[in-house]
């Protein structure tokens, strides 16, 4: 019975991609209904029967940012725990009754949120969503498994410290947003982590788990009714309120140099530069310029001046990163030490160009027809990142009719619009993070 529903799933799981990528590949209208169901909650749904998949995700506002002082990395560890254990069902037992019904189940967690989903046969939808009840109403959080996740976590953070991107990052953060809850670290310390206790997990999903604060999106052969049925079924008997701490936005602090020394065979070099948060006006005059400056990869200027020209790396990108309370565009790549100098100047020397002088029309036209081709391609061409995104348009204020805005929105971006926010947001001294090999 196991064999026979994995490979079911396998199989759909395959043919869901091609059908998907079919249906909106040419970014074709996404007809999303919003469900309301007898409790109020709210879903946004597309419903689909060409495969017999359901695919549902959903999203509490509020992550790691909650973490009491001291005990960072609690939402993290709540987050690999609401799987090993529920209701009746044992680490073990629960594991093997998800295997045997064929249902994929995760959950993760950012600095703003708290994320999950599920992907099942539309005949096991109703089980696949009480194992999901049992997940967030009713997780054990066991002694056994709390040690066995609380070792993974000591294993992954002693690795972090020997890893040049994760200390890049540590850095960043700490240099960019010192002083505000965004600084912490999100999965916590080997000092944190041997802190948290059951009661602070569970403190955690109460505090985190509520119905005001919950975005669901829902994609594939399931009809409206079912779908309300099925959030009241695994959410209505969360409290309405989240109790979250208040997170003022923030801007990044700029102009700051950090230096690594490690014992690593390269040099990696990140520039940090002013951004916007993702409901700005000009987040699309931002996210185009950038496409132009790294994001396009072998299209871009920086791959162009870096890689193409002198071959001084590898690989170089850029990328807009947004988030509830800040925002920022960051450049980065790896060089051998010896070109490190060089290459954080011709970095620098191309951002400025494009902050003074622009990009050319030919450059915008060629950045809005790449962005506008890739989106379905990279967020709608399976169900579940489908129910991702209508997860997000929610969260991120996007809108129920975005996906079949978007197009639009990007059209109407001129080039002025462009070179307007290449100067406000480029036109200064950025933080720069070096991881160096050590002498």
């Amino acid at each position: 019975m196991i064999k026979h529903h994995i490979s079911r799933l396998v199989s759909f799981v395959f043919v869901c991609v091609l059908a998907f990528a079919g249906q909106v590949g040419s970014a074709a209208a996404i007809d999303i209904q919003e469900v309301t169901s007898k409790n109020g909650l709210k879903a946004f749904l597309v419903e689909d029967y060409t495969l017999p998949i359901v695919a549902f995700s959903f999203s509490f506002e509020g992550g790691s940012l909650q973490d009491p002082a001291g005990k960072e990395g609690t939402a993290g560890l709540m987050r690999s725990l609401l799987d090993e254990g529920a209701g009746e069902y044992d680490s073990a037992a629960f594991q093997a009754r998800l295997e045997e019904l064929g249902v994929e189940l995760g959950f993760s967690v950012s600095t703003d949120r708290f994320q999950g989903g599920l992907r099942t046969l539309a005949d096991e939808k109703d089980n696949a969503f009480e194992m999901l009840r049992l997940a967030i109403n009713e997780p054990r959080f066991d002694t056994d498994a709390m040690e066995r996740m609380r070792d993974a976590f000591r294993t992954s953070l002693i690795w972090s410290q020997t890893n040049p991107g994760a200390r890049a990052s540590e850095a960043r953060r700490i240099a960019l947003f010192e002083g505000h809850p965004y600084a912490k670290p999100g999965r916590g310390t080997l000092e944190s982590i041997e802190t948290i206790t059951k009661a602070d997990v569970e403190a955690m999903r109460e505090k985190l788990f509520a119905r005001s604060n919950l975005s669901i999106g829902v994609v594939g052969a399931i009809s409206a009714d079912e779908v309300a049925t099925a959030i009241d079924q695994i959410f209505g008997a969360l409290p309405k309120e989240p109790s979250l701490k208040q997170v003022e936005d923030v801007q990044p602090f700029l102009g700051k140099e950090v230096e690594i020394d490690m014992s690593v065979p390269n040099a990696s070099i990140s520039l940090v530069y002013k951004g916007l948060k993702r409901d700005h006006p000009d987040f699309f005059a931002a996210f185009l310029m950038n496409h132009v400056l790294g994001g396009g990869s072998f299209t871009s200027r920086l791959y162009d001046e870096v890689r193409e020209r002198r071959g001084l790396a590898y690989g170089i990108s850029s990328s807009v990163f947004t988030a509830a309370h800040t925002g920022y565009l960051i450049a980065g790549t790896s060089t051998r030490t010896e070109n490190s100098d060089r290459v954080l100047a011709l970095m620098k020397d191309t951002i400025a160009d494009i902050a003074e002088n622009g990009i050319t029309q030919e450059e915008l036209d060629a950045a809005k027809r790449f962005v506008s081709g890739s989106y379905a391609i990279n967020n709608l061409d399976t169900s579940s990142k489908i129910a991702r995104v209508l997860v997000s348009l929610q969260t991120q204020n996007l809108g129920i009719n975005y996906i079949n805005d978007r197009q639009r929105l990007i059209s109407a971006v001129t080039l002025e619009d462009v070179n307007r926010m290449a100067k406000e947001l480029l036109s200064v001294e950025p933080t720069v993070v070096v991881v160096r090999p050590t002498s």
